[in-house]
């Protein structure tokens, strides 16, 4: 595409607005941006952008700038702001910056490895990255993970393939793009409100398997995610490859005595499996997390990658920060961060993992509901601590479902109600047990974000154990 001249609205600063921007006017565009927000961080990016020609409109991001010939939109944009709706009704064409990325790649880019779901993408594209890696090809973990997929394409740095994490939001507005192989790890009701339906959320998260050329990886527990692959208009000789918990079938990853095996990747997948590793090498080992690396290595072993590199990757991973993180043991009990099961379904498979457990939840709800969650872990529950806006939401759960287990509701959300969580926590496990931060909800109501929140968490742990030390 020629962009000399071409005026180009781009939707929203932040991580992936502002390279949009700095390298559309690189290219000779003519470049707008227009933000929602008029503080003083965005008034200082703004000045930045100004030096290079570019225009920024702060405080007003609902207009259509006049003679728009396309816009570049950050993903967290609703499609039903008034900016979208008067570009559709004008024929301007909206990418996203995974779009934009995509289309900006040379001729001899580094193939894509994409990975979506609705819980487990950051940790599965950083164990794919980690494998990739240990394989010695130049391998970055990018997309939603926090790297702008622009500034990888784009940077003088090569790379061999990258480790793509896509939101439903990124792939809501990417219709072009086409991975090597790409993996739908799971399907929850999410982001429902950005939306509009499920229908809508499940059609961009199967976006992901469009033109892929090697692999569909997909959740053999999940049906939907096998039903996005068969709906999927893929390269000729593309195949569907499913992960595991169980014993693997033909054209499977899955667990074997302890053992990760591959059935998909050999050369007799009828009669033979290939070792990949130990479920001990996965940090943490917990059922989910195992489910992540059974992705990872599937995309991995996609791309030509040996079984030893797998091994090797899956080692030297280390979870991120709040993701069913060990904080410490103090009294005979453990203290997990998992702050970011910020919806019903990471709670879900965060509440698997440990029994029996001391369970601190809540936070906004999002829309969503408990029942399933709550009757799928009651069994497990030592006791709940409530606490947050929609706190309530879980209580009815509870009592519907797990009656005779203790329920501490905390009315204060200020953010020194973690502390008295913790405390409430404290007095009703016993040793053995694990008080778990799996909130199921997000965290806006009290805290910035989810990392805030797991941060609160975890000093409040540690000043319990230091009055007990």
């Amino acid at each position: 595409m020629n962009w000399d001249g071409k005026r180009v609205t781009v939707a929203g600063l932040g991580v992936s607005g502002i390279p949009a921007a700095r390298v559309l006017r690189g290219l000779g565009a003519e470049v707008t941006v227009v933000n929602d927000g008029d503080d003083e961080r965005a008034r200082a990016q703004a000045a930045e952008l100004e030096q290079l020609g570019v225009t920024v409109r702060l405080g007003d991001g609902a207009t259509l700038p006049e003679g728009t010939e396309l816009v570049v939109t950050a993903p967290g944009w609703r499609p039903d702001k008034p900016l979208f709706l008067a570009a559709e009704a004008a024929g301007v064409e909206i990418w996203g910056d995974v779009e934009l990325a995509w289309r900006l790649r040379g001729p001899d880019a580094a193939p894509w490895l994409a990975v979506t779901g609705t819980n487990g993408k950051t940790t599965t594209v950083r164990m794919l990255a980690s494998i990739l890696e240990a394989a010695g090809l130049r391998a970055p973990a990018v997309g939603n993970i926090g790297v702008s997929l622009i500034d990888a394409v784009t940077g003088d740095e090569t790379y061999d393939v990258l480790a793509v994490e896509l939101s439903s939001y990124q792939l809501h507005w990417a219709p072009s793009v086409r991975a090597h192989s790409g993996a739908v790890l799971n399907l929850a009701p999410d982001h429902l409100d950005w939306h509009g339906s499920m229908e809508a959320y499940t059609a961009a998260k199967g976006r992901v398997y469009e033109g892929n050329r090697v692999a569909c990886v997909y959740n053999t527990a999940d049906e939907a995610t096998e039903k996005l692959v068969r709906e999927a208009d893929v390269e000729e000789g593309c195949r569907a490859i499913g992960f595991t918990l169980a014993t693997p079938g033909p054209s499977q990853l899955g667990v074997v005595d302890g053992l990760l095996v591959d059935r998909a990747f050999v050369e007799n997948r009828h009669a033979q499996a290939q070792e990949l590793a130990e479920v001990s090498d996965i940090n943490p080992p917990a059922p989910h997390n195992i489910a992540n690396a059974l992705a990872a290595a599937a995309l991995a072993r996609a791309y030509g990658v040996p079984p030893t590199a797998v091994r090797d990757g899956l080692r030297a991973f280390r979870p991120d920060a709040h993701r069913i993180e060990h904080v410490l043991d103090t009294g005979g009990v453990s203290y997990i961060d998992d702050s970011k099961a910020t919806n019903t379904h990471a709670a879900e498979a965060s509440l698997a993992a440990y029994d029996p457990i001391v369970w601190i939840a809540g936070g906004l709800a999002k829309g969503a509901v408990f029942d399933e969650l709550v009757a799928g872990a009651a069994g497990r529950l030592r006791g709940v601590v409530l606490m947050g806006a929609d706190r309530a939401l879980i209580r009815e759960a509870l009592t519907r479902h797990a009656p005779d287990v203790p329920v501490v509701d905390l009315e204060r959300t200020d953010t020194g109600a973690m502390s008295a969580a913790v405390l409430h926590a404290a007095r009703l496990a016993r040793p053995g047990d694990t008080v778990l931060l799996a909130p199921a909800c997000a965290s806006m109501d009290m805290f910035v974000n989810y990392n805030k929140r797991g941060e609160a968490f975890a000093d409040a742990v540690r000043a319990l154990a230091a009055e007990h030390a």
